[in-house]
């Protein structure tokens, strides 16, 4: 019996050191990215962790670095909040209401809408850059808004995951409910939104996370500096200064900062929804 205790305790330390040992190896490179953004700049890059610590690296990028030009940090911040958020919201409100129509509507052709979705999948965003970028040109919504929010106001993932949950749900609610006289909207809005809660914040995350940290469709629809995002304004100013890694890591640290609070007020919801999508 004391022999099995131990063997018990020994298995269990091994398993807390493995745990331990995962956790730094997930942890340390953004420990490394923070600890390198406040290092002097005589260590950065140089140490596992710095001693010296300053905001030079913070001061060189809200100065406009080398050329002392003052960028517009609040601008950009704001327009890349304006962005990702309403492009997310219409993410998910077209994955959510084409997902109710493929999963409980009856209509001719929906297992060819399941299947191209599938299929268009399977494809980079990429191969169609050039043909999003003429489509926005011919109607006049370059360098705007519109070009930023509405081409990335579509997301066949999030009407992949919606369609699944949606399919777990049983029937009898949606009778029910059009036995009392709702709604097919009503049904998705009393009904079907409030049973996804959390599927529905892993995929906010995820989209907001994917809309926050796109750069090359930024990059491309932009050009004034009122229209700029924080990606392309990082971008812009490491463009000639990229042998200066400290204001490199406090770029970074500056746009992941977002995230990181979305997914501390979100975590739990963000649990549960993850826990379903691995069942």
């Amino acid at each position: 019996m004391v022999g099995s205790n131990r063997n018990r305790k020994i298995r269990l330390s091994v398993r807390y050191a493995i745990a331990v040992v995962l956790l730094l190896v997930m942890v340390y490179p953004y420990l490394y990215m923070v600890l390198n953004s406040l290092a002097d700049w005589s260590q950065v890059d140089r140490k596992l962790i710095p001693d010296a610590f300053t905001l030079k690296s913070y001061q060189w990028l809200f100065l406009g670095g080398e050329t002392g030009v003052t960028r517009p940090w609040i601008g950009s911040f704001l327009n890349s909040i304006v962005v990702s958020l309403l492009s997310t919201a219409l993410m998910m409100a077209f994955g959510v209401m084409v997902a109710y129509a493929l999963s409980k509507l009856r209509f001719r052709g929906r297992d060819t809408v399941n299947n191209f979705i599938l299929f268009h999948m399977f494809f980079p965003a990429i191969i169609l850059l050039i043909p999003s970028f003429l489509i926005i040109q011919k109607l006049g919504w370059y360098d705007t808004y519109w070009a930023l929010i509405i081409p990335k106001g579509v997301s066949l993932w999030a009407v992949f995951m919606y369609t699944n949950f949606f399919k777990a749900v049983p029937d009898a609610f949606i009778e029910a409910a059009k036995l009392d006289g709702a709604r097919d909207f009503q049904i998705l809005y009393k009904i079907m939104l409030p049973m996804s809660k959390s599927i529905t914040s892993v995929i906010f995350l995820f989209l907001l996370m994917e809309r926050w940290t796109e750069l090359l469709w930024d990059m491309i629809m932009v050009r004034s500096d009122h229209m700029l995002t924080l990606n392309v304004l990082l971008s812009q100013m490491f463009g000639p200064y990229g042998t200066y890694p400290g204001p490199l890591y406090a770029g970074s640290v500056l746009l992941s900062l977002p995230i990181i609070i979305l997914f501390i007020l979100f975590g739990k919801k963000f649990q549960e929804g993850m826990q379903f999508t691995l069942k």
